[in-house]
């Protein structure tokens, strides 16, 4: 398997006629608060030197990598709330956010690539799943450094507003920071209350 994901995904399916071809990831779904934030890009130039799946570049890497991919890229951002997730299910909240990203291209696809093996419907164009695919496709690695970028963005931004869970650095995972927040100080409205960590808190003071 080759070091840095390629265009071979890409280049296969303009070979049978798509012009437009995006990837598409997520970020976010194991987290007990925040939204599940998902991108899709069109790489418009070769990827950047080093481009990898966002979970396996340092913070400083994944921030410069960002930086290279605007340069060679299109892209749209989609995101679905805790309220969402609680309300639909995290897969079905994913599926959404995934819907949304892709919508917001500024181009219209001509077909997708999806990290995983579990497609959305409702797609506007044809799709194919990859498993592992941000290791391996080259636009879906975009798609999960520019999504992993835009979510730790947005928990920082929310933890401003909800200070002593520890957002700015777990970014809403279950450390023991944020379990002793949720014993101190009870759960926020940006919590997941469907997650069964968060179920077992009183929300009595949000309602």
């Amino acid at each position: 398997m080759p070091s840095q994901p390629t265009l071979e995904f890409e280049t296969a399916a303009q070979a049978k006629g798509a012009q437009i071809v995006a990837g598409v990831d997520e970020v976010g779904r194991g987290p007990w608060a925040g939204p599940v934030v998902a991108c899709a890009v069109h790489l418009t130039g070769p990827p950047p030197e080093g481009l990898s799946d966002s979970k396996k570049l340092p913070a400083k890497r994944r921030r410069d990598m960002a930086k290279a991919l605007k340069n060679v890229a299109v892209f749209g951002f989609g995101a679905a709330s805790a309220q969402e997730i609680d309300a639909f299910n995290i897969r079905q909240a994913t599926h959404l956010a995934m819907r949304r990203a892709v919508a917001a291209l500024p181009c219209t696809p001509d077909h997708l690539l999806i990290d995983g093996n579990d497609c959305p419907s409702d797609l506007p164009c044809p799709a194919e799943t990859l498993i592992k695919g941000d290791a391996r496709c080259a636009s879906i690695a975009a798609a999960s450094v520019l999504a992993k970028i835009r979510r730790d963005l947005g928990m920082v931004a929310l933890a401003q507003h909800f200070p002593g869970y520890g957002w700015e650095r777990n970014v809403g995972y279950g450390t023991p920071e944020h379990i002793a927040a949720l014993k101190k100080l009870g759960p926020t409205p940006h919590h997941r209350y469907s997650f069964k960590p968060i179920s077992i808190y009183s929300r009595q003071n949000f309602d």
